[in-house]
Formats: C-alpha cells, sequence, structure tokens
C-alpha cells in the first residue's frame, strides 16, 4: 500500500476526501498567481509530508502536449508518487482535453493532478468535467475590492497566530497596495519581528519609507492645526506616487476619530471608552491629543471640505492636488475653531 493510499482519509464513495489535498485532482481557478501558487505548495508539500520521494512535475502554459498526460500518469514499475501541475489549463488544446476529462474518469492511485485555470468561460467544459467527478477547487479570485484585501490581510495575520485591529490592517493595506505577494510578506515581517501589539504606530514605523504611508502623515498633521508642515508632506506625498484618494480617506479618518471622541459620553473609564469608540487605548490618547483645538462646527466644516475634495480627486474635479491643498487647509484652520 502506498504511503498516499495508507495516509488519505476516504469519503463516502471510497476516494479521497474534498478538502483533502492529495484528492486525485485538485482545481485551483482564478487568476490570483499568489493564491494558485499557495494551493500548489500545499498539495506538493502534502505529497511529500506523505511520502518524500515523490516526484513532482510542473508543466509550464502549452507544455502538456496530447499524448503526455499518459506518460506522465503511467503506473511506475517503483509505485512512484507522483504529482503533475498543469498551469494555464484553460488554453489547453482540445485533443488534450479529450485525454484530461478521460483521465478524470479513472485517475492513476499514485498520481495527483493539479489544474491551475483562470476560470470565465475559456476552457470551462474542462472545468465541468472536473466539477462533475467530485475534483477539488480551491478558489483563487483577483481581489480587486479594498474589502476584499483589508480581508486577506486579516486572514493572513490569523493564520500565523496572531490578533491584529482592523485599523492596522487597514493601515497596511494603505501602505503596500494592491500586490498580494508584498501584503503577505509585510504580514510575516511584522510577525515576526513584532513580539507585542501590532498596531497603526508599528506599521507605520515600518513602512514610513512607502508612498501610501505618507497619507497618514498628512492628516495627522492637518488635524493638528499644522497647515504649513500638511502642505509640505502632502506635496512630497504626491510627488512620489500617493494616490489622491488616499489621502481624503486618511484625512476622514482622522476628522471622524476627532467626532466620535468628542461626542462620546463622559466619565468613561479608558477601557470601556476603547470598547465603545471601537479604538485602541494608544490611539484615543493620541486623537484625546489632536482635539484639544476643535469645536462641533469645525468637525462639521472639515467633514464637508473632506467630501468635497473626495468628489474632486475621483473626477468632479481639473486638479485634484489644489482640491487636497484646499482641504487641508480647512482641516488645520477647523482644528483651531475652538
Amino acid at each position: 500500500m502506498s504511503p498516499k493510499t495508507a495516509n488519505t482519509p476516504k469519503s463516502a464513495a471510497g476516494k479521497p476526501a474534498s478538502g483533502d489535498p492529495l484528492a486525485p485532482v485538485t482545481l485551483a481557478v482564478g487568476q490570483e498567481e499568489l493564491l494558485a501558487e499557495r494551493a500548489v505548495q500545499e498539495v506538493v508539500a502534502a505529497a511529500r509530508a506523505a511520502d518524500a520521494d515523490t516526484d513532482v512535475r510542473d508543466l509550464g502554459p502549452g507544455e502538456l502536449q496530447p499524448g503526455m498526460l499518459a506518460e506522465l500518469t503511467s503506473p511506475s514499475l517503483f509505485a512512484e508518487n507522483k504529482v503533475v501541475v498543469v498551469r494555464q489549463a484553460q488554453d489547453l488544446s482540445a485533443d488534450t482535453v479529450k485525454e484530461v476529462k478521460a483521465y478524470f474518469t479513472s485517475p492513476a492511485e499514485e498520481i495527483t493532478l493539479v489544474l491551475l485555470h483562470a476560470g470565465g468561460a475559456k476552457g470551462k467544459a474542462l472545468l465541468d468535467a472536473a466539477r462533475k467527478v467530485g475534483a477539488r477547487e480551491i478558489a483563487c479570485p483577483k481581489m480587486t475590492k479594498p474589502a476584499d484585501r483589508l480581508a486577506f490581510v486579516r486572514a493572513e495575520f490569523r493564520g500565523l497566530g496572531r490578533s491584529v485591529g482592523s485599523e492596522a490592517c487597514q493601515a497596511l493595506v494603505d501602505a503596500i497596495g494592491s500586490d498580494l505577494r508584498e501584503l503577505a510578506s509585510a504580514c510575516a515581517q511584522l510577525t515576526a519581528d513584532v513580539e507585542g501589539t501590532i498596531d497603526e504606530r508599528v506599521v507605520a514605523r515600518y513602512y514610513t519609507g512607502r508612498a501610501e504611508a505618507s497619507s497618514f502623515a498628512v492628516a495627522d498633521k492637518a488635524v493638528e492645526g499644522q497647515a504649513a508642515e500638511a502642505l509640505e508632506t502632502l506635496r512630497w506625498a504626491l510627488s512620489t506616487g500617493v494616490a489622491p484618494v488616499l489621502v481624503t480617506s486618511a484625512l476622514a479618518q482622522g476628522v471622524r476619530s476627532i467626532g466620535k471622541l468628542a461626542s462620546a459620553p463622559g466619565g468613561m473609564r479608558p477601557g470601556d471608552l476603547a470598547r465603545e469608540l471601537g479604538m485602541p487605548p494608544w490611539k484615543i490618547d493620541r486623537v484625546r491629543r489632536q482635539m484639544r483645538g476643535w469645536s462641533a462646527d469645525g468637525v462639521a466644516h472639515a467633514l464637508q471640505a473632506i467630501a468635497e475634495a473626495d468628489a474632486a480627486v475621483k473626477g468632479g474635479g481639473y486638479d485634484p492636488a489644489y482640491a487636497l491643498e484646499k482641504a487641508v487647509v480647512t482641516i488645520a484652520r477647523a482644528a483651531r475653531s475652538r
């Protein structure tokens, strides 16, 4: 009995369970390269944990030609376990697709087949055939929405055994951008390097050299009433590639935090106040220092200015830089409105 057969859990049908990385066929569907690569790594790691001598054949785009699959999956004289990875399966030729579909009906016991498919209409017949026989499927969607990337960062930290607050996760997404490989690397670095709490200040300290991270510096100086310093930081940020929308987001976060703290019930203990406002205690201390010159009218006026700037940088104005400068000056003045 091979290590794969001995260690693989079975479903009621006698086949490996759908969640098992050593299922006969695994589909990684989607265009996010990092997630697809992790799907491959998971299968290879499981196979080599069961049999350290497992052979891995990783076929790049276009490498699987008609007739090759039968050769790759033919029984070995020494019952050798093997992982066969086929990339860009949606581009396989019609003849090769026929061979793969035929293989689905009678997979070799010693073989684990991994198909990377971009999804969509192209090559859908292959996907449908694999799903029909109960192939294990892993979704690898391209993460185009900020909320998806935020969820990815949270999941990364959880997987690394760390609990990190939403604001720190958001700061990391703002600082790194949309590249999942860089986000995953940053999560791993912070987890390895930081023993205590990973908060916004830690993220800013580690990634202060990133262009996007400077949006928080603009916001901090503006809500503290430092107009000249905020404008200087804003111009540097824009010149180094900061997206204007990140600046308006940081400005909005800064002003809203002041408004939330100003309207909070008085006499609450620090821990209770932190829970009530959804802020870590260190941020409450910082916002409390920043709000000293603010009035309720000042907060409302600043939020209106940010809304106008946000509309301008999203296509409603001719000069996003001017719109941001105007908002920064308005916020700095509002910070001294009391």
